[in-house]
């Protein structure tokens, strides 16, 4: 498929989507929003894709936030509806089922910042700045980023970021394990493809049952939370993926993992 705001690639089993508007920062609007929707109804449903890469183009950002032109003319219904788009958006992505990295090359503001935010996964360039400045503008982030930002680094630094409107830089995100790795921007799409490959690899079922276990587990007391893990590991002892896991093991191999 054709789109005009992003491109879409596939190399081995992982897909490459990425926002292509840098005359504008890679800014979020309407369309956009749709097209990365498409690319991920496309990831679901194809089997042998088995992570996902986010990216911006260009050199100064992932994306700059929300369209502030489309924003500008928004009243109470249109409003509702686009930003429950930006949430559902990223929904999508939180529930992919399979591993999202958000491979973020400079500028992740507002609307960006909470795309990441709803990744799996967070590789930085050394240039790379995260921020929710909207209280600036006389809104609040609503693409889920006072949810997704206070679960991941708590809330007092979540409430001094999004009132100050400070910008996190590359280090900081990294210190407080809001990143996962930092590198040199021109090494990082190459290191988000060999993280990506390396997931990719493992038995797909247990990745995404694992993925499930840590996000749902991690919104119920801990009790549930063993309960829910317990469920979601017998699924993998059934499955075929187990088999060959072990088989392979045995056989000094390198396991060939069906997501069965």
């Amino acid at each position: 498929m054709n789109y005009r705001h992003i491109d879409f690639k596939t190399t081995e089993q992982t897909g490459i989507l990425t926002i292509n508007r840098p005359k504008v920062l890679n800014a979020l609007n309407s369309e956009t929003i749709a097209e990365i929707r498409s690319v991920l109804g496309e990831m679901r449903g194809n089997e042998d894709l088995r992570a996902l890469i986010i990216t911006g183009a260009g050199e100064k950002a992932f994306a700059a936030g929300a369209d502030i032109g489309e924003i500008e003319s928004l009243g109470l219904k249109d409003g509702f509806d686009f930003l429950k788009a930006g949430q559902q958006m990223n929904h999508d992505i939180e529930t992919l089922g399979k591993p999202t990295i958000a491979a973020v090359n400079g500028l992740a503001l507002g609307g960006g910042c909470e795309l990441a935010l709803s990744c799996t996964l967070r590789l930085v360039s050394e240039t790379a700045k995260f921020g929710l400045p909207e209280l600036g503008l006389g809104v609040i982030p609503a693409y889920g980023g006072t949810q997704r930002l206070t679960r991941l680094i708590g809330k007092s630094r979540a409430l001094w970021f999004i009132l100050n409107g400070d910008f996190i830089n590359a280090e900081q995100a990294l210190e407080m394990g809001l990143a996962g790795a930092m590198v040199k921007p021109e090494a990082l799409l190459e290191t988000a493809l060999k993280i990506a490959g390396k997931i990719a690899a493992k038995a797909p079922l247990a990745v995404k049952m694992a993925l499930y276990a840590i996000h749902y587990g991690s919104e119920i007391n801990s009790d549930a939370g063993f309960v829910l893990e317990n469920a979601l590991a017998n699924i993998t002892l059934a499955s075929e993926d187990k088999k060959e896991g072990i088989k392979a093991f045995l056989e000094k191999r390198k396991p060939d993992f069906k997501g069965e």
